[in-house]
Protein backbone atom coordinates (compact mmCIF):
# COMPACT_ATOMS: atom_id res chain seq x y z
CA UNK A 1 0.00 0.00 0.00
CA UNK A 2 1.57 3.71 -1.23
CA UNK A 3 3.15 5.19 2.15
CA UNK A 4 0.68 8.26 1.06
CA UNK A 5 -2.64 6.14 2.47
CA UNK A 6 -0.18 6.01 5.71
CA UNK A 7 1.09 9.73 5.94
CA UNK A 8 -2.66 10.92 5.49
CA UNK A 9 -4.14 8.74 8.32
CA UNK A 10 -0.93 10.29 10.61
CA UNK A 11 -1.84 13.30 9.94
CA UNK A 12 -5.88 13.24 10.48
CA UNK A 13 -5.15 11.23 13.85
CA UNK A 14 -2.25 13.96 14.91
CA UNK A 15 -5.45 16.54 13.99
CA UNK A 16 -7.87 15.11 15.89
CA UNK A 17 -5.83 12.94 18.95
CA UNK A 18 -2.42 15.20 18.93
CA UNK A 19 1.16 14.84 17.97
CA UNK A 20 2.21 12.89 21.43
CA UNK A 21 -0.62 10.64 21.18
CA UNK A 22 0.25 9.37 17.74
CA UNK A 23 3.88 9.01 18.34
CA UNK A 24 2.75 6.46 21.78
CA UNK A 25 0.42 4.36 19.17
CA UNK A 26 3.59 4.31 17.25
CA UNK A 27 5.81 3.38 19.96
CA UNK A 28 3.34 0.88 21.37
CA UNK A 29 3.16 -0.92 17.84
CA UNK A 30 5.12 -3.81 16.67
CA UNK A 31 5.62 -2.63 12.98
CA UNK A 32 7.81 -3.84 10.67
CA UNK A 33 8.12 -0.20 9.11
CA UNK A 34 8.87 0.89 12.82
CA UNK A 35 6.27 3.53 12.14
CA UNK A 36 8.21 5.17 9.77
CA UNK A 37 6.71 6.08 6.30
CA UNK A 38 7.18 8.53 3.02
CA UNK A 39 4.44 9.20 0.84
CA UNK A 40 6.16 6.97 -2.25
CA UNK A 41 7.17 3.79 -0.12
CA UNK A 42 5.03 0.76 -0.11
CA UNK A 43 4.04 -0.88 3.40
CA UNK A 44 2.01 -3.56 4.18
CA UNK A 45 -1.77 -2.99 4.69
CA UNK A 46 -1.81 -5.11 8.11
CA UNK A 47 0.25 -2.35 9.29
CA UNK A 48 -2.07 0.12 8.32
CA UNK A 49 -5.17 -1.63 9.79
CA UNK A 50 -2.72 -2.15 13.34
CA UNK A 51 -2.64 1.28 13.30
CA UNK A 52 -6.08 1.78 12.62
CA UNK A 53 -7.20 -0.80 15.54
CA UNK A 54 -4.85 1.30 17.93
CA UNK A 55 -6.27 4.67 16.82
CA UNK A 56 -9.64 3.18 17.96
CA UNK A 57 -9.16 2.15 21.12
CA UNK A 58 -7.06 5.59 22.00
CA UNK A 59 -10.30 7.50 20.22
CA UNK A 60 -12.92 5.13 21.02
CA UNK A 61 -14.59 5.61 17.42
CA UNK A 62 -15.35 2.14 16.05
CA UNK A 63 -12.56 0.77 13.36
CA UNK A 64 -15.50 1.18 10.71
CA UNK A 65 -16.02 5.11 11.84
CA UNK A 66 -12.44 5.48 11.69
CA UNK A 67 -12.04 4.38 8.26
CA UNK A 68 -15.21 6.44 7.32
CA UNK A 69 -13.80 9.32 8.64
CA UNK A 70 -10.28 8.80 6.81
CA UNK A 71 -12.36 8.46 3.31
CA UNK A 72 -13.69 11.57 4.04
CA UNK A 73 -10.45 13.13 4.78
CA UNK A 74 -8.67 11.48 1.78
CA UNK A 75 -11.40 12.71 -0.71
CA UNK A 76 -10.71 16.25 0.37
CA UNK A 77 -7.13 15.89 -0.17
CA UNK A 78 -7.52 14.11 -3.56
CA UNK A 79 -9.96 17.30 -4.56
CA UNK A 80 -6.89 19.71 -3.12
CA UNK A 81 -3.73 17.94 -4.55
CA UNK A 82 -5.49 16.82 -7.60
CA UNK A 83 -8.29 19.26 -8.59
CA UNK A 84 -7.78 18.25 -12.35
CA UNK A 85 -9.81 15.18 -11.84
CA UNK A 86 -12.79 16.81 -10.80
CA UNK A 87 -13.14 19.52 -13.22
CA UNK A 88 -15.75 18.55 -15.83
CA UNK A 89 -17.89 16.58 -13.63
CA UNK A 90 -21.28 18.19 -13.21
CA UNK A 91 -22.03 15.74 -10.24
CA UNK A 92 -21.09 13.48 -7.90
CA UNK A 93 -22.78 10.33 -10.01
CA UNK A 94 -19.74 11.73 -13.00
CA UNK A 95 -17.13 12.19 -10.20
CA UNK A 96 -17.64 8.52 -9.19
CA UNK A 97 -18.04 7.14 -12.65
CA UNK A 98 -14.71 8.25 -13.72
CA UNK A 99 -12.78 6.89 -11.11
CA UNK A 100 -11.49 3.51 -12.48
CA UNK A 101 -11.44 4.87 -16.39
CA UNK A 102 -9.53 8.16 -15.69
CA UNK A 103 -8.48 8.61 -12.21
CA UNK A 104 -7.12 5.19 -11.60
CA UNK A 105 -5.63 5.55 -15.47
CA UNK A 106 -3.69 8.38 -14.15
CA UNK A 107 -2.30 7.36 -10.85
CA UNK A 108 -0.85 4.55 -12.45
CA UNK A 109 1.03 6.67 -14.93
CA UNK A 110 2.25 8.33 -11.61
CA UNK A 111 2.47 4.72 -9.39
CA UNK A 112 3.19 1.71 -11.52
CA UNK A 113 3.66 -0.21 -8.37
CA UNK A 114 0.27 1.26 -7.09
CA UNK A 115 -2.13 -1.59 -6.06
CA UNK A 116 -5.59 0.31 -6.87
CA UNK A 117 -9.08 -1.05 -5.56
CA UNK A 118 -11.34 -2.24 -8.71
CA UNK A 119 -14.78 -0.07 -9.46
CA UNK A 120 -17.27 -1.46 -11.94
CA UNK A 121 -20.05 0.71 -12.45
CA UNK A 122 -23.23 0.76 -14.22
CA UNK A 123 -26.41 3.64 -14.18
CA UNK A 124 -29.26 1.80 -13.79
CA UNK A 125 -31.10 5.46 -14.07
CA UNK A 126 -30.82 8.76 -14.37
CA UNK A 127 -30.04 9.57 -10.92
CA UNK A 128 -28.27 6.52 -9.95
CA UNK A 129 -24.96 4.56 -9.77
CA UNK A 130 -23.86 1.44 -9.11
CA UNK A 131 -20.54 0.83 -8.09
CA UNK A 132 -19.08 -3.11 -7.01
CA UNK A 133 -15.74 -2.29 -4.98
CA UNK A 134 -13.37 -5.10 -5.62
CA UNK A 135 -10.48 -5.14 -2.98
CA UNK A 136 -7.52 -7.11 -1.54
CA UNK A 137 -8.09 -5.03 1.56
CA UNK A 138 -10.51 -5.26 3.93
CA UNK A 139 -11.56 -1.02 3.28
CA UNK A 140 -15.17 -0.75 2.53
CA UNK A 141 -15.83 1.25 5.06
CA UNK A 142 -12.96 3.72 3.88
CA UNK A 143 -14.36 3.35 0.34
CA UNK A 144 -17.93 4.82 1.71
CA UNK A 145 -16.20 7.65 3.30
CA UNK A 146 -14.86 8.63 0.12
CA UNK A 147 -17.80 8.11 -1.75
CA UNK A 148 -19.93 10.18 1.11
CA UNK A 149 -17.75 13.24 1.15
CA UNK A 150 -17.74 12.82 -2.55
CA UNK A 151 -21.40 13.53 -2.43
CA UNK A 152 -20.67 16.89 -0.01
CA UNK A 153 -17.94 18.10 -2.39
CA UNK A 154 -20.41 18.31 -5.55
CA UNK A 155 -23.34 19.40 -2.97
CA UNK A 156 -25.92 16.63 -4.64
CA UNK A 157 -28.18 15.60 -2.12
CA UNK A 158 -28.26 11.39 -2.61
CA UNK A 159 -28.36 8.75 -0.48
CA UNK A 160 -25.97 5.66 -0.15
CA UNK A 161 -26.60 2.18 0.66
CA UNK A 162 -23.84 -0.72 0.45
CA UNK A 163 -24.47 -3.94 0.07
CA UNK A 164 -21.15 -5.44 1.88
CA UNK A 165 -19.91 -8.63 0.37
CA UNK A 166 -16.53 -9.06 1.94
CA UNK A 167 -15.28 -11.98 2.84
CA UNK A 168 -11.70 -13.79 3.85
CA UNK A 169 -10.06 -10.30 5.12
CA UNK A 170 -10.85 -8.74 1.37
CA UNK A 171 -13.15 -6.29 0.78
CA UNK A 172 -16.37 -6.71 -2.00
CA UNK A 173 -19.41 -4.34 -1.62
CA UNK A 174 -21.76 -2.90 -3.76
CA UNK A 175 -22.54 0.76 -3.42
CA UNK A 176 -25.89 2.49 -4.88
CA UNK A 177 -25.60 6.06 -4.88
CA UNK A 178 -29.00 7.79 -5.90
CA UNK A 179 -29.49 11.72 -6.21
CA UNK A 180 -32.60 13.01 -4.01
CA UNK A 181 -35.33 13.44 -7.09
Amino acid sequence: MKGMVFTELLDMAEQALGEDVVDQILDDLALESDGSYTSVGNYPCRELMQIVGAISVRSGASIEELQRQFGAWMLKRFSQGYPEFFAGKTNVLDMLDAIENEVHVEVRKLYPDAELPKFDTRRPDAISLEMTYQSERPLVPFCRGLIEECITHFGDPAEVTVDDQSANGTGRAVFLVRLAA
